[in-house]
């Protein structure tokens, strides 16, 4: 398929702006950063999002979502003007605002109102948002403390390729984590291992550094480079070496 050219080489940042803003005091527990997303299209874009362990609270003209963990790329057309708002929690410490399993929002996505009640913060901004999120704390939750700690250990650790491995580092079963994980991150630990392993190739490829793909494939834990190419093609969607042109200097 013909590559549309404002994907590449990084064409896009003429067209969107980023910005990011730490949580303050309580929050700090539970939102890993605040987010902000604007952009202006004369022709409407095709924007890839690639997944991360985290559950967002998204607000859009006039509208507030929960987006729940993803397992795989999604697509969003972005036209004209626009922004998005958002909230950034930490992997595992959505479970006490929600009440229930993480699972249940994964792939999915729920009108705010569902969790939080039907009162938005006005205006939309890091301070309204924080006093909305603070006076909707939920009690300590010593499990999902244990979830978000492990999610860390996995994302820091780029030494940790098997679950069995970060199991027994936190004294669980196997099995254990993997309720753990269902109950509180939303999605199975091999897949967030995974997931903070191939971020690792996005990240040299975004510094400009050349890929020894096989080298790469076992570094990673992988079989072979197909086992890698496959897992990157499900979460990115694309190939890494069609992914890469996304950093190329054009």
């Amino acid at each position: 398929m013909e590559r549309d050219p404002r994907e590449l080489g990084g064409a896009w940042r003429s067209s969107q702006r980023h910005a990011f803003a730490a949580p303050s005091g309580e929050l700090t527990r539970y939102v890993a950063r605040y987010w902000t997303v604007s952009w202006e299209y004369e022709q409407p874009y095709r924007q890839l999002v690639v997944p991360l362990p985290n559950v967002h609270l998204s607000f859009r003209d006039g509208r507030a979502e929960v987006h729940g963990p993803s397992s795989s790329h999604a697509y969003r057309e972005l036209a004209g003007v626009g922004s998005v708002f958002g909230v950034a929690f930490r992997p595992g410490m959505f479970r006490p605002f929600l009440g229930g399993p993480v699972a249940d929002l994964r792939d999915r996505m729920v009108d705010a109102a569902t969790v939080f009640g039907p009162d938005l913060p006005s205006p939309v901004d890091v301070e309204s948002v924080e006093r909305f999120l603070v006076e909707r704390l939920p009690a300590p939750d010593p499990q999902a403390e244990l979830a978000a700690r492990v999610v860390a250990a996995i994302a820091e650790d780029t030494g940790v390729t098997r679950v069995d491995a970060i199991a027994d580092r936190f004294g669980l079963s196997v099995r254990g984590l993997q309720r753990l994980f269902a109950d509180y991150v939303g999605l199975g630990p091999k897949w967030v291992v995974r997931r903070y392993r191939l971020h690792e190739i996005t990240e040299r490829l975004a510094e400009g550094t050349e890929i020894d793909w096989a080298a790469t494939a076992a570094e990673l834990g992988y079989a072979d480079q197909a086992h890698l190419s496959r897992d990157f093609r499900t979460i990115f969607g694309e190939p890494p070496t069609r992914y890469a042109q996304r950093y190329e200097p054009r």
